[in-house]
């Protein structure tokens, strides 16, 4: 607790503190305002309400923390969902106070990923995404050294069992599709750093493994588990999470980000991305947000933030990438974060974040999760470049 209670009080001082503290003291409610274009209306924000709500939502997670201890462990797939976010808005504010909270976390556990039994389990190997990412900013070796030992592990595996949900499949191999964000970045961001072609082949080879078995080419969208096969929710559709898909959507767009443009198999992922986001922007639902299951919305009429910052997140990439036409896919953009920023309370909490599970549930406003944040400040991070100037 001593290392938050430094973070807190570690802040840069000089220009980037001022602006920042400029920026905060803008009133998103007054910065947002809406625009035409050719095909309708759509609702924008300026950067710096992009911005301030960013650091609302980070700073009352962050407070938490310090406040009221680690709901999770700090090395839970949780929490890494939780660091990517933070690291993509300690890039968009300048502001090494959060960098300086996730190294000491990487500290305290001298960069080691979870040890023992379960190790090849890729919740438990997520956190290596901030391991990769506090390398780019610090070059120490050690940050990278035990996940590295990790991948040549997974490397020299079979990896021939089949992904039927049984006999814990999901402690070896990415048997379930929220897996998709735990490991594939994890890797591919190993790969990026190291330029280490190795690791961004073993990406390659088991994501498409588990597309092989999880994805259904005519919904364009992954079942959970092998578990939900055959199941069918009260209207009689097939049972597809929206926070599943929305992991898997992050999960791709995090590959690709670290994918070298030349590399071979780069097309094929394009071509799932692109398919995937036309499906999705098509089942966003009037609120803005998507709802827990993707093809039963009515069963599930409640707004959800932990799937939504994904999708949100996903799509304002494709758009910032030229994968996705700008025209077609900003207004489902600027819906579904108007629709996230209505879900942050007065004092930052972020809400209907749907607790942990693996398949649709009911959710409440005051429902929160540290996953749910991490999306929701990925999905800044690629708004804001979006985003028009004051």
């Amino acid at each position: 607790m001593n290392d938050l209670l430094h973070y807190r009080n570690f802040r840069f001082t000089g220009l980037v503190a001022a602006f920042s503290v400029m920026l905060f003291l803008v009133s998103c409610s007054a910065t947002r305002h809406a625009q035409k274009d050719g095909t309708g209306s759509d609702q924008e924000f300026s950067k710096e309400a992009v911005f301030n709500i960013m650091k609302k939502v980070a700073d009352w997670q962050t407070d938490s923390i310090r406040d009221q201890g680690w709901r999770h462990p700090e090395r839970d797939w949780t929490m890494g969902a939780l660091y990517t976010g933070l690291m993509a808005f300690a890039h968009v504010s300048h502001d090494s106070a959060y960098y300086y909270f996730m190294k000491n976390m990487g500290n305290k556990f001298d960069w080691q990923i979870i040890q023992g039994p379960n190790r090849f389990f890729a919740d438990n190997y997520c956190v290596g995404q901030m391991c990769c990412g506090m390398y780019q900013i610090y070059h120490d070796p050690q940050m990278i050294a035990d996940l590295k030992v990790l991948a040549d592990t997974l490397i020299a595996r079979p990896h021939t069992e089949s992904l039927e949900w049984k006999n814990h499949i999901n402690l070896r191999e990415w048997a379930w599709c929220d897996g998709l964000f735990m490991g594939p970045p994890t890797l591919a961001m190993l790969a990026d750093v190291t330029h280490e072609k190795k690791y961004m082949d073993l990406v390659d080879s088991l994501w498409w493994k588990t597309t092989d078995y999880l994805y259904d080419p005519e919904e364009h969208l992954y079942y959970r588990d092998s578990r939900y096969f055959n199941k069918k929710e009260k209207n009689g559709k097939k049972v597809f999470w929206s926070r599943g898909n929305g992991w898997v959507m992050g999960g791709l767009v995090r590959v690709l980000e670290n994918m070298p443009d030349n590399y071979y198999d780069r097309p094929r992922w394009i071509k799932l991305y692109r398919n995937m986001a036309k499906t999705i922007a098509s089942l966003q639902q009037p609120d803005g947000t998507w709802h827990a299951s993707l093809l039963d919305p009515k069963s599930y009429p409640i707004k959800e933030t932990s799937g939504s910052g994904f999708y949100c997140y996903a799509l304002a990439w494709g758009i910032n990438h030229h994968l996705l036409d700008s025209k077609k896919y900003a207004p489902v953009v600027w819906k579904s974060w108007d629709a996230l920023v209505s879900c942050v309370h007065p004092n930052g909490m972020l809400g209907y974040a749907q607790p942990i599970g693996a398949d649709p549930q009911e959710v409440t406003g005051n429902d929160t999760e540290v996953y749910a944040v991490g999306a929701f400040l990925l999905a800044g991070s690629e708004v804001i470049k979006m985003a028009k100037k004051e």
